[in-house]
């Protein structure tokens, strides 16, 4: 599973994808469930060499590559991999960029003499920095994530594609016969709904009656409940 993302802390362009992938593979023409070693998935500067060729051949299909300066097909791509245990942790990471945008009214400190003033944090840093921006300029980043209509920003491969011809039971039941024990699948943890309470007294609410909204004469619509509680 993929997920775009393409902006930075300070709104810059950044792209790049977060991908969740599982720790092994399905082997199609022996029908078993391949893991890979706890301490090793794939060689990273390889990979980041693999990945680079593959976009330019994209790009090249796609009649783009006149537009792309030369030199970032000889720059080292940046791949990172590292394991993430049962993934649980990454998809809460991942979940909130699904619909977020690139700034949000809360990290806005003020808006003064046409300058926007907000918060962000460093990596690896968990003290919060303020930069002034130009209110144009701030503009200009923030558009910059904004995507074009019907772009897909999750995408699914393999067998979590909707099409594979191998169904999630299928490959659970393989991956159960390779490690030899019972996969645990985690129940989803949801927490009750709040009860509605009265912010003058504290007291539980009781649904009484809906009131529609007013007539153009004034009337209201319903009569008001006999006894609001």
């Amino acid at each position: 599973m993929g997920v775009l993302h393409t902006w930075g802390r300070q709104l810059h362009y950044h792209p790049h994808i977060h991908y969740v992938v599982p720790a092994g593979a399905l082997s199609t023409r022996e029908h078993r469930w391949l893991p890979s070693r706890i301490d090793f998935f794939v060689p990273v500067r390889a990979l980041s060499r693999l990945f680079r060729a593959k976009f330019r051949d994209e790009i090249a299909k796609a009649g783009l590559l006149g537009l792309i300066p030369p030199e970032v097909w000889q720059t080292d791509w940046n791949v990172n991999c590292q394991a993430a245990g049962a993934g649980e942790h990454s998809l809460r990471y991942l979940a909130p960029y699904v619909f977020k945008v690139a700034i949000s009214n809360r990290r806005i400190v003020k808006v003064e003499n046409r300058t926007v003033f907000f918060r962000y944090k460093k990596p690896r840093s968990r003290r919060w920095r303020t930069m002034a921006l130009e209110v144009m300029e701030l503009i200009r980043r923030f558009l910059q994530h904004v995507l074009p209509a019907g772009f897909i920003k999750v995408r699914y491969h393999g067998f979590m594609n909707p099409n594979s011809s191998v169904s999630l039971d299928e490959i659970n039941a393989l991956i159960e016969m390779a490690s030899g024990s019972p996969m645990a699948i985690p129940e989803p943890a949801t927490e009750p709904m709040p009860m509605m309470t009265c912010v003058l007294c504290g007291a539980p609410l009781r649904y009484r009656r809906l009131l529609l909204p007013c007539l153009p004469t004034g009337r209201p619509c319903a009569s008001p409940p006999q006894n609001p509680g």
